[in-house]
């Protein structure tokens, strides 16, 4: 069978010898994209691990694109931005300290964001405002309101913009898929468990401030969150694991599992209620999100659940929570991460973003049966999106990230609300949830806890919240409601966008 994108892509394809991801374009399919010899420039924001080990490393393989500028408010980092480009394509591009002198070059056509997600909101709208296309990196938002202004400035500005939200370049695997569970080979859906079991460390509590170093422009890298001191050890990518910059493991690597379990489902919006219990355990250092956390999103059709673990096996500090394979079947070789799909007649396991696109089928007594493959590459798709002036052959657009964010922001927002609580009031509240497998989910958190030596009862304890999808609120709840829109540093105000 041909898919209707394939299709609509067959129509489009010429005979010209330039190839993108395996696909000719004919020469017209530039004419909308400003440059030179038809180039897409890039301006690269962000030298970190997704700027140096993800951006940089795939666009220079890409025909028809030029780096143009890398951007970092530090400037050791920006100098190897410089030179990895160098290194790679005999050229050097512009070191810019300040991404908001990106914005009015004319010779840049695409913005890849890759900076933290507290430096997301801003760069986007800016390059949107501007004329520009946008990459920008998971989680799409640091507030679920900022998320939606985003989107709007998309809209607006008519821009395409591609989420890094990889799984989704593994469309030809899933549109196979989705089709063969919707002619019900495996029965009724009944819930997705999400899960991400990656070790993280412990990121230090110091007693003094940690010297700022003078390459780096530390106003400039907060933007609009606190520019206080830091009691943490490093400056740079632990920030993820403050409340301040960064939003915990759920949506730092869940995101990419509930997207991948709402893609399946078909989910659109909020769920009509969420909540999650989770604590800090053992580190006692400056971080302030969870490392343990489970929480639910509570759809009546299928439930999605997702279990956050960064904490080890046992009380030795050793092992890896991949080898349990009662809660996290078939998880062994991928990283602890993946989502499984649970049907009436067997269930599928979907792999981490980074592992192989290869969805695996397996029946009710373990045994696999099927298996569907096939990917396409995240950053063509998103060129050929570019010259063909049309964000529906996008992978991941910017609305489909956005949609997956807020979902793991909502049950953050019940945690952080939350309270400890004794076990036994806990599973009251989990006994609430449309699934029983919720109080599996939960059994295995108190287990798991009660074996590092830790009292489950100091979890951080959060109620059901009744959520509005519509206003991607929450209902008759004030508090839930004050972690919606964050608080902005008059100097970088995120601007409200209302889409044409």
């Amino acid at each position: 069978m041909i898919r209707r994108r394939d299709f609509i892509r067959s129509g489009l394809l010429g005979a010209a010898g330039l190839t993108i991801g395996g696909l000719g374009f004919k020469a017209g399919s530039y004419r909308s994209i400003a440059g030179s010899n038809n180039e897409i420039r890039v301006a690269v924001l962000g030298m970190g691990n997704r700027g140096l080990g993800y951006a940089i490393p795939q666009l220079v393989k890409l025909p028809g694109v030029k780096i143009v500028a890398v951007c970092d408010p530090d400037l050791e980092r920006l100098a190897l931005g410089g030179t990895l480009v160098f290194k790679s394509c005999g050229y050097k591009p512009d070191e810019v300290v300040d991404l908001r002198h990106i914005m009015d070059r004319k010779d840049v056509d695409l913005v890849s964001v890759d900076t933290m997600q507290y430096w997301h909101a801003l760069p986007v709208i800016w390059a949107c405002e501007a004329g520009k296309d946008v990459y920008v990196e998971k989680p799409l938002s640091h507030f679920i309101w900022e998320g939606r202004q985003m989107v709007n400035a998309a809209r607006k500005y008519d821009r395409i913009v591609q989420v890094g939200m990889q799984s989704r370049s593994f469309r030809p695997a899933y549109d196979e898929l989705l089709s063969w569970l919707r002619e019900g080979s495996l029965g009724k859906i009944l819930y997705a468990l999400c899960f991400s079991c990656k070790p993280r460390h412990n990121i230090g509590k110091r007693s003094e401030p940690l010297p700022i170093p003078k390459t780096l422009d530390y106003d400039l890298w907060c933007g609009y969150t606190s520019n206080g001191p830091i009691y943490r050890d490093k400056i740079q990518y632990d920030c993820s694991f403050t409340w301040d910059k960064g939003d915990g493991e759920s949506v730092n690597q869940g995101v990419h599992q509930v997207d991948d379990a709402r893609w399946v489902l078909g989910y659109t919006g909020l769920p009509p209620r969420t909540m999650s219990i989770g604590g800090r355990f053992l580190f006692n250092d400056a971080g302030d999100v969870p490392n343990m956390q489970i929480s639910c999103l509570d759809y009546p059709e299928a439930p999605i659940f997702y279990v956050c673990y960064n904490l080890p096996a046992n009380k030795e500090m050793t092992g890896r929570l991949d080898a349990d394979r009662n809660l996290f079947r078939n998880s062994k070789g991928y990283s602890g991460v993946g989502v499984h799909i649970q049907c009436e007649n067997g269930y599928v396991f979907l792999p981490n973003e980074d592992e192989k696109a290869t969805l695996k089928v397996f029946d009710s007594k373990g045994n696999k049966t099927k298996e569907f493959t096939g990917e396409e590459n995240h950053y063509s798709n998103l060129l050929y999106a570019m010259r063909e002036r049309n964000r529906e052959l996008l992978n991941a657009d910017i609305l489909e990230g956005h949609r997956s964010t807020i979902l793991c922001h909502a049950a953050n927002i019940s945690l952080r609300l939350g309270s400890p609580a004794p076990v036994a009031e806990q599973k009251k509240l989990v006994d609430e949830c449309s699934s029983p497998y919720f109080q599996e989910i939960h059994d295995h958190y108190v287990k798991h806890l009660e074996g590092l030596g830790i009292d489950p009862g100091t979890s951080s304890t959060g109620s059901w919240l009744e959520c509005d999808p519509e206003r991607e609120s929450f209902r008759s709840n004030p508090g839930a409601n004050e972690f919606v829109k964050g608080l902005y540093r008059k100097e970088f105000m995120v601007p409200e966008v209302r889409s044409r």
